[in-house]
């Protein structure tokens, strides 16, 4: 747990860095800082979630796989099926990002 809190200092920490960076030299002050934070969060944690989707997808498919190869076929399908599903989703985040870029 004293490792999570850490961790989460440490983003906390970074996330808030560029700001005191900004205010010191009065760049930024439009706003649109906001807008690039949420693009790069919009694609980084759509990234991370489909990253880890995909990791378990794999995992339990060739699991299933292994402890019965005779329905490899129809687990296939599915895992195919998957696996576009959870990539829409960084498609997704990417398209927010795109459209918060537009607004800078």
């Amino acid at each position: 747990m004293q490792k999570i809190g850490k961790i989460a200092l440490w983003t906390l920490f970074f996330l808030l860095m560029p700001m005191v960076a900004l205010a010191e030299t009065g760049a930024g002050s439009d706003g649109s800082w906001g807008y690039a934070l949420g693009a790069g969060l919009a694609v980084g944690l759509a990234g991370l979630g489909c990253g880890i989707g995909q990791g378990l997808t794999a995992g339990n498919t060739t699991a299933g796989i292994a402890r019965n190869p005779g329905a490899a076929g129809a687990m296939f399908t599915n895992f195919i099926l998957g696996m576009v599903l959870i990539e829409s989703i960084a498609i997704y985040g990417l398209v927010i990002a795109f459209l918060l870029q537009g607004k800078i």
